[in-house]
């Protein structure tokens, strides 16, 4: 099996981020427009775009997209040998704001499981990407070399958390007992797998992700290198439209520390 070229995926999704997101993030931080007028825009017009240039070049994958009805995911999801899972904005709260952190995702799905995953920020003009089996890139550069490397305990570690989809003991615990030294979360899934595969977190908790958002960061991160499950403990990756919870690492003897604490301060609420 002959898989699409990650540089020629790369000048695919630069050139469309750069003509139909940038000049629509730039009006935003010029107008300060907050009603998502423009995010709509940005959002349906980047899925369109995509849509076709990538049909063009591999007519024999379908598409899968954020933007796209219910329906329409069902009926992807529950068969075909390949096919491509597509965020066209994710962060789109960010875009509307003008906040400089959003990202394209985009992942290739063939036979069920991941082959080709690709993030790319168009501010930063930084493209995270993977092959299953050959490693990941940013850019040009090698993932999973840190420099310096991250430390060997978690209180000296940069952490990922999204607590708004936390269970509620969970989220509790990290507020009064942080086993981390610090905390951030930017709001756009797909970046955040990227920058713990660059070692610029070292920990990674999310209480659940559509198809969309870690399906192209989650082969990178493994790439790279870094470990990730749910807060169960089971593989990240399902071919379903289900949301999945994530907990990760920059490393295995990382995630080992930090899914251990989570072990023992997550009680799951049972029915």
């Amino acid at each position: 099996m002959t898989l699409p070229s990650l540089d020629t995926l790369w000048d695919i999704v630069r050139i469309a981020a750069r003509e139909e997101l940038i000049p629509l993030f730039a009006d935003v931080v010029r107008h300060i427009k907050h009603d998502g007028s423009v995010v709509t825009v940005a959002d349906v017009s980047m899925q369109k775009r995509l849509k076709s240039d990538l049909a063009r070049h591999w007519p024999e994958y379908d598409f899968l997209g954020e933007e796209m009805t219910v329906d329409e995911h069902e009926l992807l999801t529950a068969g075909g040998q390949g096919l491509w899972c597509v965020d066209p904005l994710d962060g789109t709260s960010n875009f509307a704001t003008g906040i400089p952190y959003f990202a394209v995702s985009l992942a290739l799905i063939i036979n069920g499981r991941q082959e080709l995953g690709m993030v790319y920020d168009p501010v930063r003009d930084e493209c995270f990407m993977a092959r299953r089996g050959q490693g990941a890139r940013l850019n040009e550069m090698t993932l999973g070399v840190h420099e310096p490397p991250p430390p060997d305990e978690l209180r000296r570690c940069m952490a990922s958390v999204d607590f708004k989809r936390l269970q509620p003991l969970l989220a509790a615990q990290l507020g009064a007992y942080p086993p981390y030294g610090s905390q951030r979360n930017f709001g756009a899934s797909s970046l955040e797998w990227c920058w713990l595969a660059d070692g610029r977190f070292h920990l990674y908790l999310h209480g659940g992700q559509k198809l969309w958002d870690y399906a192209g960061g989650s082969l990178i991160l493994a790439e790279a290198g870094g470990v990730a499950t749910t807060l169960d403990g089971e593989n990240i990756f399902n071919y379903s439209l289900k949301p999945r919870s994530v907990a990760a690492a920059a490393t295995p003897a990382l995630f080992s520390l930090w899914k251990t604490w989570i072990d023992a301060n997550w009680k799951p609420v049972r029915d």
